[in-house]
């Protein structure tokens, strides 16, 4: 009795071997999206508090910061990556998910962004990893600020 292969979305079969082959979708990381309030208010934080290049900006709605090779756009209400969802669901700042930004020497950066009255979610944690903390932009998005161990 033959059997016929099922295929998952993404995935190419070869010619009766069993074996599966991936189809390249995703081309690579493009960046993290955060939906902002305020976009210029956003620019201003990214930058000169946390010290991420300005790459481009179309206020109100729009702007993209980059550090590396990481690319954070800021969505303003009247940007395209902001409009409400089919249901009318409104796209929102905040949750849980984050950018995780690579520091040195997070407990001297710590000081320095609480003198300057950045708002914290947490303390400092400390794990096998290396340690870190959560911090808030303007608008409630997270950001993990790391240092791994070494």
């Amino acid at each position: 009795m033959d059997q016929k292969d099922t295929e998952a979305p993404g995935v190419l079969g070869r010619g009766g071997s069993g074996v599966k082959e991936r189809r390249p979708i995703v081309k690579g990381l493009w960046g993290v999206r955060y939906q902002v309030k305020d976009v210029a208010r956003s620019v201003a934080f990214y930058t000169q508090q946390l010290g991420l290049a300005l790459d481009q900006q179309r206020l109100p709605a729009f702007a993209q910061v980059s550090v590396g090779s990481l690319k954070l756009i800021l969505s303003g209400p009247g940007a395209s990556g902001s409009r409400p969802m089919p249901g009318g669901g409104p796209q929102e700042p905040g949750g849980w998910n984050r950018v995780i930004l690579q520091v040195d020497d997070l407990a001297s950066r710590i000081t320095e962004l609480k003198q300057a009255g950045l708002r914290f979610r947490n303390d400092m944690e400390v794990g096998p990893g290396g340690k870190q903390i959560q911090l808030e932009d303007p608008d409630g998005n997270p950001i993990e600020l790391f240092e791994p161990a070494r």
